[in-house]
């Protein structure tokens, strides 16, 4: 054989060796990105939603200096929680006395488990969490911790927890929920209560015209044009007409565009009143929001189309939450009655 002939034979050889070598290697990067993209689907498929509750769902919120949220406050979420898209966040608002009440609202219409809130959420939109302040008591303090470990359900806020404060809880909650949730209302609710989750997603489900929408029951309260005067005191007598309408404290909601303008306020730029609802309602007033009255909000019964039942005007709240919470949840039109459109839809 010639040796150009060998030659070309060996470099042919050479050649069809490396691209072998060259196809094997590609072949097995292929294969193993195969592998791992099986795997990882798998892994979501065989895990469901797991993956999205991996981490504990209570969350401590506080207010400091360390992170800014761009608009003259800062905020620190604990663990860096992403916001979560929900249509609406319902916020119970309760306190270190109402363990009792949690624990009739778990009973209830409150699940108690995480996969029992996780279908709550994946069939209403609602994300449901209890609120809570803190205190100097340890013990207090100490029982909250092993709640929380054991149900893990709570936004906690770094702000005393007080009555004569709840102003000042009203407006933290606003802003922490807003930082926690990207939703489209805002639910301020008490825990004494009786409520029905899949009506209230209903109602915050409808189409608005207004983005800027403050909904709940509404009553007529005084304007405080005095501050020497009380909050309780007939200023109609005094006044004669100037009454503005806002809602009851047990429940209300605010649209996101609302609470965006809340956050972006210092805790210092609108006046506090004693009450939390007319603090809330002379802000609305202040904002120019549209006022939307839902009568549903304020059932003192359970009917085919209640969304919150309580002792009104007895009580704002149930009277007995704790055993009426119950006595409420057995009945089936209170629990298991047919989810009815609203008269107005």
């Amino acid at each position: 054989m010639p040796s150009n002939q060998k030659n070309f034979t060996a470099r042919s050889y050479y050649y069809n060796s490396r691209r072998s070598t060259i196809l094997t290697l590609c072949f097995l990067i292929g294969l193993s990105g195969f592998i791992f993209g099986f795997t990882m689907i798998s892994k979501r498929i065989l895990g469901g939603y797991n993956c999205k509750y991996a981490k504990p769902r209570s969350v401590s919120v506080a207010w400091d200096r360390t992170v800014s949220s761009g608009n003259g406050e800062s905020g620190l979420i604990d663990g860096g929680y992403k916001r979560h898209k929900v249509m609406g966040f319902v916020g119970i608002q309760t306190g270190f006395g109402s363990v009792g009440r949690r624990q009739s609202l778990r009973r209830t219409w409150f699940p108690s488990d995480h996969n029992g809130l996780q279908k709550l959420e994946e069939a209403t939109g609602l994300a449901f969490r209890f609120v809570i302040g803190r205190t100097s008591d340890k013990s207090k303090m100490s029982a909250l911790k092993k709640e929380v470990a054991e149900y893990d359900d709570f936004v906690l806020l770094d702000i005393e927890e007080e009555y004569s404060k709840l102003p000042y809880k009203t407006l933290a909650f606003f802003k922490a929920a807003y930082a926690l949730y990207d939703s489209e209302f805002y639910v301020k609710a008490d825990d004494d209560i009786y409520l029905r989750p899949d009506r209230l997603s209903l109602l915050l489900a409808k189409e608005r015209s207004h983005s800027q929408t403050y909904l709940g029951c509404m009553k007529k309260g005084p304007v405080f044009t005095d501050p020497k005067l009380k909050w309780y005191e007939p200023l109609s007598s005094i006044l004669g007409k100037e009454y503005f309408l806002h809602a009851y404290g047990p429940i209300y909601a605010l649209s996101a565009d609302v609470v965006a303008s809340l956050v972006a306020l210092r805790n210092n730029s609108f006046r506090m009143f004693s009450n939390e609802d007319v603090t809330i309602g002379a802000w609305m007033l202040a904002m120019n929001v549209n006022h939307e009255n839902n009568k549903q909000l304020c059932e003192p019964g359970c009917t085919a189309s209640s969304i919150a039942v309580w002792d009104i005007p007895k009580c704002s709240g149930l009277c007995n939450p704790e055993k009426k919470m119950l006595e409420l949840h057995a009945k089936d039109v209170c629990s298991k009655s047919p989810t009815l459109p609203s008269d107005d839809e």
